[in-house]
């Protein structure tokens, strides 16, 4: 794919793909999910949950975290995962605020 010339896009557009993208591997909705589940999570617990390795889980935990899903604390000698509420409410509030525009224009489109 080419140049995506981002600086043509609103911070909010950038921002909004940004986090939309980091969820379009099924590997990260598994670790999203998994974090959900156990509220912090070691990569370690990770490999047993998924079937990919660690270089592999270890990738998309950067992914995840580039993208501001989930954020990281060091203990030790390992890091200790979770959620951003954050980033979540605003993808939850982008995509409240289609599904409210398009409630609003019923009967109104092709």
């Amino acid at each position: 794919m080419g140049i995506t010339k981002s600086e043509f896009f609103t911070d909010k557009q950038n921002s909004i793909a940004q986090l939309t993208k980091a969820f379009g591997h099924p590997a990260r909705i598994a670790i999203i999910e998994h974090l959900l589940k156990v509220d912090t999570c070691i990569c370690g617990e990770l490999v047993d949950e998924l079937p990919l390795a660690q270089p592999t889980i270890s990738q998309h935990l950067k992914e995840l975290k580039n993208a501001g899903i989930i954020k990281g604390n060091i203990t030790g000698n390992a890091i200790c995962y979770c959620i951003d509420e954050k980033a979540i409410d605003k993808i939850q509030n982008y995509f409240s605020s289609i599904s409210t525009r398009l409630n609003n224009k019923k009967n109104k489109c092709c």
